[in-house]
């Protein structure tokens, strides 16, 4: 529980003295109700609105994003629109970043965060955290992919990969495709524990069978459900530890 008072100068980027001025003005509503009452103690998941503005009022934020295609997977860039530039205004913070990229075609699951910490644990190598992908590829799968993975390949420029899960997938399974890539031979469903520079692209391009089309469906078994690409929302408590919870199967998109 917080004041609202210091909620609403933290996270309506004001001093305290403007928060509790316009909160005694009566143009803070707290769910809905106004509250005159600088000193009233609110959750962190109190739906707070300053002077027409919803605020989120939350220490940090856990956000899930299914990023498109043609987005950069960073916080910033003077040309080119980014991931945090999908965010709703009142969650645009100082310090937010993407806590693991996506390549600017790849779209799916992108967890972006103010928190410096966090981020660091789930991109960390020494953390193995397993991502999920759907590639639609081209050319013949061999046979003995799955067992090529599992071994850990050897890149042809002597890259080593940690072993890998891989299962091919009917056309049916794989879901939403974009019709540009409709005339792709092979579905294939990898889980990865690194995140080595196009490390997908390049196992697949290694089998013979370069990726076509990529998605990011899962982090650790947080699973991208539920979303429009471009959508985003705020995880829940619990939500924001199944990146490092065990998965024995692999989600499903």
């Amino acid at each position: 529980m917080q004041r609202l008072d210091r909620s609403v100068s933290q996270y309506g980027n004001m001093t305290r003295s403007e928060a509790t001025k316009l909160i005694r003005s009566g143009r803070v509503k707290v769910d809905g109700v106004p509250c005159r009452d600088p000193a009233a103690k609110i959750s962190p998941e109190a739906a707070v609105e300053a002077a027409g503005r919803l605020l989120c009022c939350r220490e940090h934020l856990y956000v899930m994003l299914n990023k498109p295609a043609g987005i950069l997977c960073v916080s910033n860039d003077p040309k080119e629109r980014t991931v945090t530039d999908l965010l709703p205004t009142e969650w645009r913070r100082p310090g937010t970043f993407p806590a693991g990229r996506l390549d600017k075609d790849t779209v799916g699951l992108v967890l972006l965060t103010d928190d410096g910490d966090y981020g660091h644990r789930l991109t960390a190598p020494r953390s193995h955290v397993f991502k999920t992908y759907r590639a639609a590829v081209t050319g013949e799968i061999p046979p003995n992919a799955a067992e090529l993975f599992a071994a850990g390949m050897t890149l042809p420029d002597g890259t080593l990969c940690l072993p890998a899960d891989l299962r091919t997938l009917t056309r049916q399974a794989f879901g939403d495709l974009p019709e540009e890539f409709t005339d792709s031979t092979g579905f294939l469903e990898i889980r990865i524990r690194e995140g080595k520079y196009h490390q997908v692209k390049r196992m697949c391009a290694a089998l013979g069978c370069p990726v076509t089309f990529l998605r990011r469906t899962a982090i650790g078994g947080l699973c991208l459900k539920g979303l429009k690409e471009g959508e985003c929302r705020l995880l829940e408590e619990a939500e924001t530890r199944l990146p490092w919870e065990s998965v024995e199967n692999i989600c499903a998109f």
